[in-house]
């Protein structure tokens, strides 16, 4: 067991020893790794067999942020393989992923609030915090018990914190486009606050927020209602007549891009107005660049005829949710955790994002038969590449095709 010289020492361990990453990369390639999924790759992202066509996207599933968390998630139970291992929530929003880390003796602790459990941490114990990161109240809880941290926090998830510390320190407050709910906004509203506590922060999800905000940054107006509107989605002690007059854009990483980007515009627009020039706003591009590349290749990808988009990954990942908003305006798409979604012919089990939950549906009219058919898939950066073959062996499997013809083709 690693011994460190003192709490600061003990607050943070680097887990990546090359011994330790040999034996890690090993086990996660044969955990995540397809075959099937590199040859379609190197094959020009399609594979037909029969009047059946599997099309990939050029760019989808993991991300180096998340395979990055995972080795390190990984590589913490080997480095400690005697001691209580925790982590802050999930390591990312995947199920099989989560459940891998799971069957390791990693114990999900709650991510919403601080708890009991946190108290019961001791000296002895390893806290992973997950890519998403970690509220500041968070990590001063783990100082605060001494117990040793894995930080796989995303890079780019620490660029938007420092983005937002500098808003802070120049007395700008930060609109920050995101989920209110979502742990990495989380993450970044708590350094908004900046380092003395004193930043603000006003979280908006959807133009109509934007909107809403613009107005007042414009015209003032009624204070009860912009409270009723944003609610917890604000600092405490927000006060909007003070707190509106500097303001500076920033973003949950895995946002839908064009719409990051048109918030962007308007709140610019609305300060233009109302002072005569934008010299009290700021942005700075903070969308993650796999986010972008996966959008990015979506878009490419729609360019051709389909029948069909399968878009896989867990239900609560934001990046992943994003694909689907964008594939849906074109083609029947279908939001699937795995393969098992596709229960057969007639019958998939998938998340509607209007419903927010999962309901099962028939397949349109234009994929029933044994007619041509060409399917598209696509993932988030949380995917794991064995559930996109998963999923292509089973869309062949419906077929009649059977996984042996696959893996020879």
């Amino acid at each position: 067991m690693p011994q460190p010289a003192g709490n600061e020492q003990r607050k943070r361990v680097n887990v990546r020893r090359p011994d330790v990453m040999k034996v890690v990369t090993e086990e996660v390639e044969a955990h995540y790794r397809s075959s099937i999924v590199e040859k379609i790759r190197t094959h020009g992202g399609e594979l037909t067999l029969g009047n059946t066509t599997i099309r990939l996207a050029q760019q989808f599933g993991f991300c180096y942020g998340v395979e990055r968390a995972i080795d390190l998630a990984y590589a913490a139970r080997k480095v400690f393989p005697e001691q209580r291992i925790f982590l802050i929530g999930e390591i990312i929003h995947n199920p099989e992923v989560n459940r891998q880390l799971s069957d390791m003796g990693i114990v999900s602790l709650p991510w919403k609030q601080l708890s009991e459990d946190y108290d019961a941490l001791t000296p002895e114990d390893v806290v992973i915090v997950p890519a998403f990161g970690a509220p500041t109240h968070f990590m001063d809880k783990l100082a605060e018990r001494g117990c040793y941290v894995v930080d796989t926090t995303c890079g780019d998830v620490m660029k938007v914190w420092r983005r937002v510390r500098t808003y802070a320190k120049e007395g700008m407050t930060s609109i920050i486009h995101g989920k209110a709910g979502h742990e990495e906004t989380q993450a970044t509203a708590s350094r908004a606050l900046g380092d003395d506590g004193t930043g603000h922060y006003v979280m908006v999800l959807t133009l109509d927020d934007t909107d809403f905000l613009c107005r007042y940054l414009r015209e003032g107006g009624d204070r009860a209602a912009f409270f009723e509107r944003f609610g917890s989605a604000l600092s405490p002690g927000f006060d909007p007549d003070r707190h509106l007059v500097r303001v500076g854009v920033a973003n949950q990483t895995t946002m839908l891009k064009s719409e990051t980007e048109e918030i962007q515009r308007r709140v610019k627009k609305a300060v233009q107005d109302r002072d005569g020039s934008d010299e009290n706003f700021v942005v700075f591009d903070t969308i993650c660049g796999a986010t972008q590349e996966r959008q990015d290749a979506l878009f490419e990808m729609l360019k051709k005829p389909m029948d069909l988009m399968l878009v896989v990954g867990g239900y609560n990942s934001s990046n992943t949710t994003h694909l689907v908003e964008i594939a849906e305006q074109e083609l029947p798409t279908f939001f699937i955790r795995n393969a098992s979604c596709l229960k057969d012919l007639e019958e998939v089990v998938h998340f509607d994002l209007h419903q927010k939950s999962e309901i099962s549906s028939a397949y349109p009219a234009s994929v029933l038969g044994d007619g041509p058919l060409t399917v598209g898939i696509t993932a988030g950066a949380s995917c794991p590449n064995n559930l996109i073959e998963d999923t292509i062996l089973k869309v062949f499997s419906l077929r009649g095709i059977d996984e042996a013809a696959v893996r020879t083709a």
